[in-house]
This record gives C-alpha cells, sequence and structure tokens, in this order.
C-alpha cells in the first residue's frame, strides 16, 4: 500500500516555474529563453535522425567543408561580452555553444551522451546558440535566471561530489538555492543533467539579438520540439518572460 500511494502522489500534478529577475530583465533586455517541455520520453535507445546528421556533419568539419563559428562570429562574440559584462571570463568560462563548436573543430567528433542531448547539440551547431537541457523530476520548484546569492550551490556537471558556491553578481539559473547552471550557460549541474533514464525533460534555447533575432529564436525552438516530439508522448512551447512569472502544469510520467 505505500508503494501504491507513493506512485499515485508522484504522478499528481506539479507546476514549473520559469521567471527572470527584475535586475537580470532590465539589464539584458536583449536576451530571450525559449523553452520546450517534453513528457514520456525514450532517451535510452537511438534516434536515427539526429545520429546520421551528426556523422554528417563531423564529417564535414574533418574534411574541410564546414567551420565552426570562432572568437569573431557575432553570435559567439555577443555572449563573450555578455558574460564580461558580469565580471566572467568566457575564455575560461565558455559559453555553452563555444565550448561545443570549439570541440568539434578540434577533435572531428562529438561525445554522444544521450539521443536527446545530442539533438539538442545539433540544433545548437545549426543555429549556433545555446542550448540546455535538465531532468524535470529533479527540479523542485521552476527556473530563475538571476544574479548569484549567498548560500547559492551548485554541483558541476560530472563532479556529484563537489560543491560549488557561485560568486556574488554571476547570472545563474537557479532552483532556490540550487544553482542549475553557472555563468548563464557555462556549465550544467550534474544532479539535475539529462541521462538515458530521463522521461521528463526541460529544454531551454537561449539568443541575444540582433545576431539571433526572436524569430529564429522560435524558429530554433520549433526545429528542437519537432525533433523530440516522435521520441515523447507531450511537446509543449514555452518562453521565460521578462515581466512575469511563467508557469507550467505536467504531470510526471512515472
Amino acid at each position: 500500500m505505500p508503494d501504491a500511494v507513493t506512485s499515485q502522489f508522484a504522478r499528481t500534478e506539479r507546476c514549473l516555474r520559469l521567471s527572470i529577475a527584475p535586475e537580470v530583465a532590465a539589464r539584458y533586455p536583449e536576451c530571450h529563453t525559449a523553452v520546450v517541455v517534453a513528457l514520456g520520453l525514450d532517451n535510452s535507445g537511438s534516434w536515427p535522425e539526429t545520429e546520421s546528421e551528426l556523422t554528417e556533419l563531423e564529417a564535414e568539419v574533418r574534411a574541410g567543408r564546414r567551420q565552426m563559428p570562432g572568437e569573431d562570429h557575432p553570435a559567439i562574440a555577443a555572449w563573450h561580452d555578455l558574460l564580461r559584462s558580469f565580471g566572467t571570463n568566457p575564455r575560461r568560462m565558455r559559453p555553452s555553444v563555444d565550448a561545443l563548436g570549439r570541440r568539434l573543430a578540434k577533435s572531428g567528433r562529438l561525445p554522444r551522451i544521450s539521443p536527446l542531448v545530442d539533438t539538442c547539440n545539433l540544433v545548437s551547431l545549426r543555429y549556433t546558440l545555446p542550448t540546455g537541457g535538465y531532468d524535470l523530476n529533479h527540479i523542485r520548484f521552476g527556473f530563475t535566471l538571476r544574479q548569484a546569492r549567498p548560500g547559492d550551490e551548485h554541483i558541476p556537471l560530472g563532479q556529484p561530489e563537489e560543491r560549488e558556491r557561485p560568486v556574488p553578481g554571476e547570472i545563474v539559473y537557479a532552483d532556490g538555492h540550487q544553482v542549475l547552471t553557472r555563468h548563464w550557460n557555462h556549465r550544467d549541474a550534474d544532479n539535475t543533467k539529462v541521462t538515458e533514464n530521463t522521461v521528463d525533460a526541460v529544454l531551454f534555447l537561449e539568443g541575444i539579438s540582433p545576431v539571433i533575432a526572436p524569430d529564429v529564436l522560435e524558429e530554433a525552438q520549433r526545429e528542437l520540439a519537432d525533433r523530440v516530439a516522435p521520441h515523447a508522448s507531450s511537446v509543449t512551447l514555452h518562453t521565460f518572460d521578462p515581466a512575469q512569472e511563467t508557469t507550467v502544469t505536467w504531470v510526471p510520467t512515472r
């Protein structure tokens, strides 16, 4: 009986809150975040269309037919400028799309993490904008884009035993005092990462106008959603509204 009660409780409707702190919204009005919520995912097998396109992209890079954008590319330079504005050195803490492109340019290959993460990486490189994914079942309240605060803690990706304290003024995505991503989009948290066991996920895409216009960000959001939809039971699109909190209601798959 306790197991049945626990299962019933876990599947009750939950709320995911998305918000931007007023001081961040006022300081960075050119920044936009689009959201895809995917439920009932099959993230344990292969997504042939993603694997095929990544393999083709890698081959083009190795053959010199495709160049990854460098620091002088407007979309990369805009993120470098943004990180510098709150004291982060973007060559030490690179924005995610920059780090991803550099990795591909250097090795000619990208690691395969899981079909969902690999698909996010593919869309990130296609549009030269940062993407990120989180396991919804490990999010307590939601996401707030804000300045770091005393008491904040971050468990860096790939280092589950480590605990970091973001520096004052650093812009982070936070769930209460749990920092989900440091330096805006440099590094995600290990405890909320997408794995092959993830069945419910929230995906972010970020753009800075005018180098990534809002309609281009929306196009990338729709493309990511379309790529994920065949492998999920439900896919919905949302945005971070700088003027008010966005609430997404959802029911855990299991």
